[in-house]
């Protein structure tokens, strides 16, 4: 499947988030989120995959935007978040290149996918003929 845009989110020393923005060979969209770990006593990562078709983009980041508000007001309001941005990344830390950046991940991915005209959905075999990058 063609990937169609990129996002890189360094966590940490050991930890790598990728969304990527794929398309389908009929033209539709979906967007997987890659956690990419490095092993601890091991050369090479530990890659675990999210498969988020269009139907549930609204729904998941709804679910995301409550779960976060609710630790950021709820549970943890005096913290400071902004103190863990992690927006210089030198590039291909995590084992992965990218193809684009932007700020705002979530946000600037559902947006692209918004505007991007797809042909009508139908199944996609994304889920069986899917090849890692890696």
């Amino acid at each position: 499947m063609e990937s169609v845009y990129s996002k890189r989110i360094r966590a940490g020393k050991r930890r790598t988030y990728f969304f990527d923005v794929r398309a389908t060979r009929s033209n539709d969209y979906y967007l997987t989120i890659t956690e990419s770990r490095k092993k601890f006593n091991e050369d090479g990562y530990d890659r675990h995959k999210i498969f988020l078709y269009k139907e549930d983009f609204n729904k998941f980041l709804k679910a995301l935007t409550e779960a976060v508000d609710y630790v950021k007001t709820d549970l943890m309001p005096d913290f400071d978040f902004d103190a863990y941005n992690h927006d210089n990344v030198p590039e291909n830390e995590g084992g992965y290149q990218e193809n684009t950046l932007s700020e705002d991940v979530v946000e600037d991915v559902v947006r692209e996918v918004r505007h991007t005209p797809s042909a009508p959905s139908t199944p996609t075999a994304a889920t069986g003929d899917e090849v890692d990058k890696w």
